[in-house]
């Protein structure tokens, strides 16, 4: 017995010496949580990283073992583990920094590309939402209503009108918007103020499991921010008489328990037309965010947004050749419209046990939607003209549930996440009528009421073996059409419903701290309109499409860091918007493939240059050769520019974008301009105030923000014309702003 008494006291004593379960926190000198911090066992070549709420466990930690923690962005700390760590957890702060390139090491990133896109992000704020989506690598956006109307997107090949091929969300709140009045995916982003934007998180391609209706190109999730540090009120005013106005106030103290703030912002502007766009826009936007204990947290948001406008809309070429109008003239300044959204959306993270992690969202939006357009102006009606109105009322509500476990076998650490969620819209009124002047409906051509109800489910693995992580992922996806077209005279429902699983598999391999490949693979889909699925009959109601990566992320200097991805994308359904009839027309099969390629440099502490390319060749597969362009599918794109930061007290950058000409019809005999515009900013910091200056269009250059290939007949006219009509570019456009913290 007494043999066993020291055998044990020995054990004891030893204890510490031996591997040992490490709990820990992340935090920032806010006492806020930072999410993806590299937590590096020196002693045991050894890594884990933090999770959404700061939290990491590290296996086999012995006391006196050195830790290596540190995430781009904040100064790197080293810690020497004592028994106390071991027994009671640690809490470990980090404090902020600049961005400095020369940090950044690839084998330490979860993600690279998004941690780069970060980089951007905070070397060149955001300060205008149609900036946002800008901040995607290879992403072009084009406005061509007024200010009111969501963007025109861009991203490898796809002309993706206002969303059909691309996911877009804000903290787990969907924003695409399906069977909607003016186009399938309608995405408008306006109710979302740049200065609460935590992280941009994006992928593109169909290879994400947790991702579902229109991922075919990419998709962008937006994070916006918990926490905000100081007290902002913004002032701006430029040319055309445009005003923004920004404040953002801290609602409660912050503590470590809870926070809170609200942000407001307004927008005018007239716009460089002749006929004034009247354009303006209310946002206000709240976040409570609070720890229910050490581990979990509960955050809920509440915003709403408004805006109005007129639009002198698209102008034809020959209008402006014969001098009956000019650049920013129009032929009907009638068009324009209203939009509003109010979103509530709750937030929960929650830690089931030590290597398991619970998060779920719950959200509702009521959306109001009004549009007048005109692009074909008397080809239909040439008396009256051929104004249109679309126009809807909404109702959105949905979850998402998500489960992440992490499972450690022997030298092989495996990461679970399981998924499901719900999104359930109705939407009352969706009309297209034939109007004049706003004021007369002459002809209601479509009106009825649409639900439409998609569950999904999800599985994802990954497997870190060695410098290998391989990710095999499944989705399931159901949807329920209900449409009831109130034109017919006898009331009847339509439906259909139909599910789809859509597999992926993902490599990444991390060669070095300084190279990483990938080879990514995928299907993915996107939904069709309701109206179109019921009225048509059509039967392609979810067309997937096949998409594949590979490319590397290399740091050949510690200054220098390259990404280059060859792609390909095969689409079952290529869709194309009819503005004038309201629908969606399916043109068959397409496939895209290309290069992206970017460049990230800092020359010094205060000199960085981004840039990004994308070469794509599109094609439709279902026309001969010479007429199987697909219009607008831009075939080279490039955007990025020169950023400087902590020049004594200044700060600012040079941006430029380029589109390459491209085919606005099938047989290319109609071409869409490419243009090459660039923009400056600088702003000067004293004490609490800064005062900023942007030049958009510095060179004053002509150019046409969006363009369509369409047949129309102006009044005077006796046969229609068919060719490109066109949105002009900004001009020449100074902003001054003015900006207070505290």
């Amino acid at each position: 017995m007494k043999n066993k008494i020291l055998l044990f006291l020995a054990f004891i004593t030893c204890a510490p010496i031996f591997g040992q379960q490490l709990k820990g926190r992340v935090v920032d000198v806010f006492k806020q949580p930072i999410e993806n911090v590299y937590i590096y066992n020196s002693n045991k070549n050894a890594h884990t990283h933090s999770d959404v709420n700061g939290h990491f466990i590290l296996e086999n930690v012995s006391v006196e073992d050195v830790l290596q923690v540190g995430l781009l962005g904040f100064e790197k700390k080293e810690i020497i583990i004592k028994k106390k760590d071991v027994e009671k957890g640690i809490t470990i702060q980090l404090k902020s920094k600049i961005f400095q390139l020369d940090e950044l090491i690839l084998r330490q990133e979860i993600n690279a590309l998004q941690t780069i896109t970060k980089v951007d992000l905070q070397l060149n704020p955001v300060n205008n939402s149609q900036e946002i989506l800008r901040k995607v690598p290879g992403l072009f956006i084009g406005q061509h209503a007024g200010g009111g109307k969501a963007e025109q997107i861009f991203l490898r090949g796809f002309d993706i009108d206002h969303g059909t091929d691309i996911t877009l969300s804000v903290d787990g709140m969907p924003i695409n918007m399906v069977s909607h009045a003016h186009g399938q995916g309608y995405s408008d982003l306006h109710f979302l103020i740049p200065e609460t934007i935590q992280k941009i998180n994006f992928g593109k391609g169909p290879y994400y499991a947790n991702i579902g209706d229109f991922n075919t190109a990419g998709y962008v999730d937006f994070s916006t921010k918990n926490i905000i540090n100081d007290n902002v009120v913004s002032l701006g005013y430029g040319d055309f008489n445009s005003l923004r106005t920004l404040a953002m106030f801290n609602l409660l103290e912050n503590t470590n328990d809870q926070n809170a703030y609200v942000a407001i912002e307004y927008i005018e502007t007239d716009g460089a037309f002749e006929s004034p766009q009247n354009f303006n826009r209310i946002n206000v936007f709240g976040k409570y965010n609070a720890f229910i204990n050490d581990r979990d947290r509960i955050s809920l948001t509440a915003s709403h947004f408004k805006s109005s406008w007129d639009a002198s809309g698209q102008v034809p070429e020959r209008a402006i050749r014969n001098g009956s109008i000019s650049r920013f003239g129009s032929i009907d300044d009638t068009e324009g419209g209203f939009t509003s959204r109010t979103n509530l959306n709750v937030e929960l993270n929650k830690s089931l046990s030590n290597n398991s992690l619970f998060k779920a969202n719950a959200f509702y939006s009521h959306y109001d939607f009004e549009l007048y357009s005109n692009f074909t102006f008397f080809l239909e009606d040439a008396v009256n003209g051929d104004q249109i109105k679309q126009f809807e009322d909404r109702d959105i509500f949905g979850m998402n549930l998500q489960l992440t476990n992490t499972v450690n076998y022997d030298n092989v650490e495996a990461t679970y996440t399981k998924g499901a969620g719900l999104r359930y819209d109705l939407v009352n009124d969706i009309e297209l009528s034939h109007t004049k002047n706003r004021l007369e409906t002459l002809q209601q051509i479509q009106l009825g009421d649409v639900k439409q109800t998609n569950m999904f489910a999800f599985f994802n693995a990954d497997f870190e073996i060695g410098k290998f992580k391989i990710s095999p992922s499944v989705r399931l996806d159901y949807f329920k059409f209900l449409y009831n077209n109130r034109l017919d005279p006898v009331y009847k429902t339509r439906s259909k419903s139909q599910a789809i699983v859509n597999p992926k598999l993902n490599f990444l391999y991390t060669q070095n701290d300084n190279l990483q490949w990938f080879l990514k693979s995928g299907i993915g889909f996107h939904s069709n309109d309701a109206r179109v699925i019921l009225q048509q009959n059509t039967d392609k109601i979810l067309p997937r499409a096949y998409g594949a990566d590979f490319g590397n992320i290399w740091k050949p200097t510690k200054n220098l860091v390259l990404n280059t991805t060859v792609w390909y994308l095969l689409s079952e359904e290529e869709l194309v918007y009819v503005g004038d009839a309201g629908i969606i027309e399916p043109s068959g099969k397409s496939e895209r493939f290309g290069l992206d390629f970017g460049l990230r440099h800092q020359f010094t502490d205060w000199l960085y240059l981004d840039t990004d390319l994308t070469v794509t060749k599109a094609r439709s597969l279902e026309n001969i050769s010479g007429e199987d362009y697909i219009p607008l599918a831009p075939d080279f794109t490039m955007s990025g520019g020169l950023s400087f930061s902590n020049l004594g007290n200044f700060s600012g950058g040079l941006r430029y974008r380029y589109i390459d000409d491209r085919p606005a019809n099938e047989d290319n005999s109609i071409v869409a301009d490419g243009y090459f515009v660039s923009d400056f900013n600088i702003n000067y910091k004293m004490k609490e105030i800064t005062f900023g200056i942007a030049l958009e269009n510095i060179f004053d250059v002509e150019w046409n923000e969006t363009q369509f290939a369409t047949e129309s007949r102006l009044q005077n006219e006796i046969d229609s014309v068919e060719e490109i009509h066109f949105t002009p570019g900004t001009p020449f456009f100074a902003k001054a702003t003015i900006t207070y913290r505290f």
